[in-house]
């Protein structure tokens, strides 16, 4: 039987505006996915253990804090130590283009920046399910 997509939309580090996470977690729900709300303010131990027990297919951490060449490659790190090589790891906030270039050679996968449109992302997260888990419905 085939089941739906489960991504975790993240809010890591001190950054306390969650607006744009919870858009995309709507989206993503209102899309068929099933979607689980980090909350604000989790350590990247907090969102790879959430991940692990929720057994997601995708990781979508939202980072408007300046701290994402850090936040990032801790959580790539830790889902790595959990064996997560096949969960995707996604983001978004505000983020410079050369900072993107280098968190995309170190494994993360696309970064959507204010004013992506959430049809964009959910065809995103669908395209990478379809190519990597066979046992997914197309939502």
């Amino acid at each position: 039987m085939e089941r739906k997509i489960r991504v975790l939309v993240g809010k890591a580090g001190l950054d306390g505006h969650d607006r744009g996470a919870k858009v995309v977690a709507a989206a993503l729900r209102d899309a068929g996915m099933e979607v689980i709300y980090s909350g604000l303010r989790k350590t990247p131990e907090m969102i790879v253990q959430a991940a692990l027990q929720e057994d997601v297919d995708a990781i979508g951490l939202s980072i408007l804090s300046g701290a994402h060449m850090t936040l990032f490659p801790r959580v790539l790190q830790l889902m790595k130590e959990q064996g997560m090589d096949d969960v995707l790891l996604f983001g978004g906030g505000i983020i410079p283009a050369g900072d993107i270039a280098e968190l995309k050679k170190i494994g993360v996968g696309e970064i959507f920046t204010p004013g992506a449109s959430t049809n964009d992302i959910v065809a995103y997260i669908r395209d990478w399910a379809k190519d990597h888990r066979k046992d997914l419905q197309p939502s």
